[in-house]
């Protein structure tokens, strides 16, 4: 059973700042290297992040910065945090080496221009805490009781060696002498806060505000019964009355930052243990980086396989009869330095040619490479390790010179490509890639220790080394342990010691031969193992060419682009401002000044008070500010032109930023293109994920985002792009899994699926259908797939909610089988503790009975959608496999080199664009077989949006 999801939330300068002070308060103690550099900051800041890691293990982390940009605190009130004294130069230095290594830990690291950390924090605590999960706020700073309550404690770092506290609201009330969590804001804005230049009352302490609090509730009704109060405490809450009430509005965290939360976000992932050694040795950390890199961290291990409770769930390896032993201490981990094991270093031609003949009279073999980066177009290798045997494996390194290297690889180049031997490896995507450079083609099947796992546990983490400590009750050495050197500036494999870098990469070959013997038998027991050997394995060597391959970008458009964008934002500021009649607002020394677009509170005020969109609109409890989040501003699109405004300057802004200035720094130097990296071990419903750039979310939905897409351009004028898209295929799916009758005819008669929908929900005939009817059908089906209210229809359309509810009614009236599937999925998930898609993929549901109604909701809209979005997923995934087949085979030049959601992009010659275009259309709708006709839209053009 998979442990409780633990997000903590570090708020970043708070611990750098805490760190570094702890650190310098020992005067016989000064953290600086070789070079003079001081170092506290940043020892003290990841010496706090490494104890986090170690003693709570959480599922979920980010690190949360505060920027330069002024805040709408700021704004209002210029002396706020005025009397902070200068940056230590220690913290000047330290911040760029601890962003790094917060990257190099594969944590999420965030920060919002115009918010606080404690925004974004409480933000994103808020949207966590909803959806179940144990939200944990690691800061000092005492602000933070404001947002304690169901699901969000603060965790505060331990002092003087004693331990961290957890603050729930208990403790909270304690500390303060409250009543209620809510009431620390209040007690703020009476007493102020020094630390933030926050004035508060004069006069008014911890012992007054909570006293005042117990007896009146509030600020506000403190402020309304000062006749009740004498002397000077009376005076001095009447006459710093606004005073107090724009401290409380100081002191208030506000919960509108613009970021969503989303689980694999901000999940948990296995550090670069490279690039981490490459920084704690610039840094000289050698007690740290033994530390870190040794695996001192010890993860949670997975328990023994037991039923859990009365539901029917048991743990996805008790499912196969297999048990998994508790690693229940660091002293029974095993480890090189405990475990037999012969590792071969072969230097020599004949031993390599003897390893090469031993590996050719294989079955299988394990291997991995050891290289001097993580890019596999520009890295080189550095040495290949081999294990076919438990304990025992060999290292080849290899000379740096590429030509020499590729001479070498000769002896090895016919038994890696020998399709009859199936090749073991980790994440074996990059080490085909890597051979792929000293032009060997690895061939055959391919075993993906990852990959399988993701199948098997597809929430889970799926690095070797948790894997190792989990089911081997192994723990690998680290390339740390072994080099213990100290180094100035990056350390390159080539310099490090051969006999240790053999031990290290042996070891590697060894643990993934011995988890692919673990893994195996369990696949095989599954009903997910064609899974695996239908799509996941075959789909390697695919994205392997897709993200060689790269595509072409207009750099030149993008430039203009961006300028052209800020422009637009202009513009658009000042139709906002000329909108809202150019209203002024009162600066903290009465000045007035030009409201502020970006600031949510001084929209929200320009919407709600100066141009009353709405009498009802309330203010929220904690922020006293309205909400002006873009759900939020939606319902009000058709009740003002300003609304659109907003949305669109925001919007601009975004693509601005992420887009258009962020994509030209992704073009390799080596190729000219930007090639995408593919992830297929993220996603829990089999969709596939890609980074630099994140494909997935190019903006399509508006005009403007939809003009990004002409930044991706065909090789040459010779050339054009093809694109290949699923037509409406989670509807098709959907039909299928449900076996409606009405909503299977509707696909097989050809129409217009939304027009067939509204036409049988208004019952009237298609060709009275209106635009409007067409609108909310479609809303309807693609809402229902989702999970959507009446509610959400409502405020989606602009209707009435009983309207919505008349319309979801007819919908499930004339579909009544969708209705009866997405009962009978909840069910299943109930009695079996997963969902599967038509082709047998797993989702595992632990919450599905949960107590708390909002983890088990959310559980029980992925039972409906998972089985939908995954069977999707694992048909184009399919057709990538059939498509590239089929180009191979038939010697076409034309190139797969994307895959974003239901589409698919290549890039082809002229010549070929009919033929190929027939080829890809086939494939496409030949990949599964439902119920229902697939149908793929192939066209084609010089960019990405022309060929859209």
């Amino acid at each position: 059973m998979e442990q409780p999801k633990k997000l903590f939330l570090l708020d970043a300068f708070a611990l750098i700042y805490r760190g570094y002070f702890a650190l310098n308060a020992n005067p016989g103690y000064k953290p600086v290297n070789s070079r003079g550099v001081d170092t506290s900051a940043i020892l003290g800041f990841v010496n706090s992040l490494v104890e986090l890691i170690a003693k709570e293990n959480p599922t979920h982390i980010a690190v949360i910065f505060d920027t330069p940009e002024p805040t709408v605190r700021h704004i209002e009130y210029k002396e706020y945090k005025a009397n902070r004294n200068e940056v230590p130069e220690a913290i000047t230095i330290g911040v760029p080496y601890i962003e790094k290594i917060i990257d190099a830990f594969n944590i999420k690291r965030v920060g919002i221009p115009g918010y606080e950390a404690d925004d974004v924090i409480g933000t994103l605590a808020k949207q966590a805490a909803k959806q179940g999960v144990q939200v944990y706020m690691m800061t000092p700073d005492k602000d933070f009781g404001q947002l304690v309550g169901e699901n969000i404690y603060m965790y505060k770092p331990g002092r003087q060696g004693n331990d961290a506290e957890v603050w729930g609201p208990a403790e909270v009330c304690a500390k303060f002498d409250l009543m209620n969590t809510d009431q620390v804001i209040d007690m703020l804005g009476l007493m102020g806060d020094t630390v933030d230049n926050i004035p508060g009352v004069p006069g008014v302490g911890p012992k007054t505000a909570s006293k005042l609090l117990k007896e009146f509730g509030s600020l506000e009704n403190i402020l309304a019964n000062t006749d009740k109060q004498k002397g000077k405490l009376k005076e001095n809450l009447e006459t710093y009355k606004e005073q107090a009430l724009l401290s409380k509005r100081l002191a208030t965290i506000l919960l509108d930052a613009p970021i969503e939360f989303h689980f694999e976000d901000f999940s948990h992932k296995e550090k670069n243990t490279d690039e981490l050694h490459n920084l704690f040795s610039e840094l000289e950390f050698r007690s740290l980086s033994k530390r870190v890199l040794s695996k001192e961290i010890m993860a949670q291990t997975i328990k023994p396989a037991a039923m859990d409770g009365d539901s029917g769930q048991t743990d996805l390896f008790s499912d196969f009869g297999e048990e998994i032993e508790t690693a229940k201490t660091v002293t029974e981990f095993k480890t090189i330095e405990n475990t037999e094991h012969t590792y071969h270093l072969l230097t020599d031609k004949a031993a390599m040619e003897k390893l090469a003949a031993d590996m050719a009279a294989q079955t299988e073999f394990c291997f991995d490479t050891e290289t001097t980066g993580l890019d596999v177009l520009t890295c080189e290798i550095v040495g290949l390790s081999v294990s076919f045997k438990e304990g025992e494996a060999y290292y080849v390194p290899f000379p740096a010179n590429q030509d020499e290297a590729k001479k070498q690889f000769e002896i090895f180049k016919p038994v890696f490509e020998n399709e009859k031997i199936t090749k073991i490896g980790q994440n074996i995507k990059y080490d085909i890639g890597v051979l792929k450079n000293y032009d060997v083609a690895v061939k055959g099947t391919l075993f993906d220790t990852m990959l399988v796992h993701y199948i098997l546990k597809p929430e889970s983490k799926h690095g070797m080394d948790i894997m190792s400590e989990n089911y081997l009750q192994y723990r690998p050495v680290s390339i740390e342990t072994l080099i213990g050197k100290k180094g100035k500036g990056q350390i390159s494999m080539r310099d490090v010691e051969i006999e240790k870098i053999k031990e290290y990469a042996a070891e590697d070959a060894d643990v993934t031969l011995k988890l692919k013997n673990y893994l195996q038998p369990i696949l095989e027991k599954t009903p997910s193992k064609k899974v695996y050997t239908d799509i996941e394995g075959p789909l390697v060597p695919v994205l392997e060419r897709m993200e060689r391959e790269g595509i072409r970008v207009d750099k030149p458009f993008l430039e203009k682009f961006s300028a052209e964008i800020f422009e637009r934002m202009l513009k658009v500021e000042d139709e906002i401002q000329e909108m809202a009649g150019k209203p002024l607002f009162e600066d903290s020394k009465g000045k007035l000044v030009k409201w502020n677009v970006d600031s949510p509170r001084q929209v929200g005020e320009v919407l709600f008070e100066r141009l009353k969109l709405d009498d009802k609109a309330k203010k929220t409890a904690k922020t006293k500010q309205y909400s002006t989040d873009e759900s939020n501003l939606q319902k009000y699109e058709k009740k003002h032109p300003i609304i659109s405004k907003i949305l669109d300057y925001r919007e601009l802004a975004k693509l601005k930023s992420t887009y258009a200035d962020a994509i030209p720094l992704l073009i390799n130097a080596k190729t000219g293109r930007v090639h995408t990296s593919f992830m297929q071990a993220v996603a829990a419903t089999g969709r596939l994920s890609s980074d630099r750039p994140n494909l997935q979310n190019i903006p399509i939905r508006t005009e403007l985002g939809r003009q990004m897409r002409k930044a991706f351009i065909a090789r040459d004028e010779n050339h054009v792009l093809i694109s290949a898209d699923y037509s409406q295929i989670e509807l098709r799916v959907i039909a299928a899994l449900s076996g409606d009758k009405n909503m299977i005819e509707a696909f097989k008669s050809g129409q217009d699926f939304h027009t067939a929908t509204a036409a049988k929900v208004y019952n009237v005939s298609t060709t009275d259908v209106t635009k409007e009817m067409r609108s909310a059908a479609k809303a309807v089906n693609f809402g229902i797939i989702y999970g959507q209210s009446a509610f959400g229809l409502a405020q989606g359309l602009g209707i009435s909610n009983s309207e919505a509810k008349e319309i979801i009614d007819n919908y499930f009236a004339q579909y009544p089988g969708i209705k009866e599937y997405m009962v009978n999925n909840v069910m299943k998930a109930r009695k079996h503790g997963f969902v599967e898609t038509v082709y047998g993929r797993r989702r595992y549901l632990p919450d599905i009975e949960s107590g708390n109604a909002v983890v088990r909701g959310f559980s029980e809209r992925n039972a409906i959608n998972s089985p939908i979005q995954g069977s999707a997923a694992d048909m184009i995934k399919l057709a990538m496999i059939k498509i590239d087949k089929a180009l191979i085979n038939a010697k076409y030049k034309t190139k797969m080199i994307l895959q974003v959601h239901d589409e698919l992009i290549f890039d082809a010659p002229k010549e070929e664009v009919t033929q190929v275009s027939m080829l890809i259309k086939n494939c496409m709708e030949a990949a599964m077989q439902l119920s229902v006709p697939i149908v793929a839209e192939v066209s084609s053009g010089a960019n990405w949006l022309e060929a859209h």
